[in-house]
């Protein structure tokens, strides 16, 4: 099997969608202009896609209230430390720094919806997909 994407039902999908696109240089691959809007995005790579809907039906997750490691998304950067301060300066918040032994630096921030974004700058590399 392939992991086709990753879903997550937010209260306000559009607002998130048009924030991951312009911070984290996600795109947009399918969005749905009417209830539950499901948003598609991609990474830069096209091969990881997480989907933002909204749908009543289901329970919204209050991302503050959960421990950020419960649930969080990894993001392979080369800087971690650039990319915290670019990510403080429009509107994540800082939660831990974690060096690793292996050379690995990883930053845990929270995006404007209180969402657990972990920054992966790492010493030996998880996959075989590159940075440009």
């Amino acid at each position: 099997m392939i992991l086709e994407h990753f879903a997550l039902n937010v209260s306000e999908p559009h607002k998130m969608k048009d924030w991951y696109v312009e911070h984290l240089d996600l795109t947009v691959v399918s969005e749905m202009a009417e209830p539950p809007f499901m948003i598609f995005l991609a990474d830069e790579s096209g091969r990881v896609i997480f989907e933002l809907y909204s749908n009543p039906d289901g329970e919204y997750l209050d991302f503050r209230e959960m421990h950020h490691l419960t649930m969080h998304c990894a993001f392979e950067v080369r800087n971690a430390a650039a990319e915290r301060t670019r990510l403080e300066s429009v509107g994540c918040t800082f939660v831990e720094e974690v060096s690793k032994e292996d050379g690995s630096h990883l930053v845990m921030l929270r995006d404007p919806w209180g969402l657990a974004l972990q920054l992966c700058q790492r010493g030996v590399r998880m996959n075989s997909i590159h940075l440009p």
